[in-house]
């Protein structure tokens, strides 16, 4: 346990950004399996409605710091490319 009281501080807010950092990872790849499970059932609304979603989580995981700008990239062009490939 940290002494100085600037690094009991630093602990708390750690575990804050933590906790919250899970939270927008959690959810991204929530939203992003919902694509994936939309594909898979050919259901063209749910697949369109879930890749709107899965951006928005991505955008917003990213712009927390949360993940990198290739894998929201990544991600993206690849879920776009799956619903895209839909009949």
């Amino acid at each position: 346990m940290p002494n100085m009281k600037n690094a009991v501080k630093k602990v708390k807010v750690n575990i804050k950004k933590n906790a919250n950092n899970n939270e927008f990872e959690a959810s991204m790849k929530t939203a992003m399996k919902k694509v994936e499970r939309a594909v898979k059932a050919n259901d063209k609304d749910a697949a369109n409605k879930a890749l709107a979603v899965a951006i928005k989580k991505l955008d917003k995981a990213n712009a927390k710091g949360v993940i990198k700008d290739n894998f929201k990239a990544r991600n993206k062009s690849r879920l776009t490319k799956k619903v895209n490939a839909m009949e």
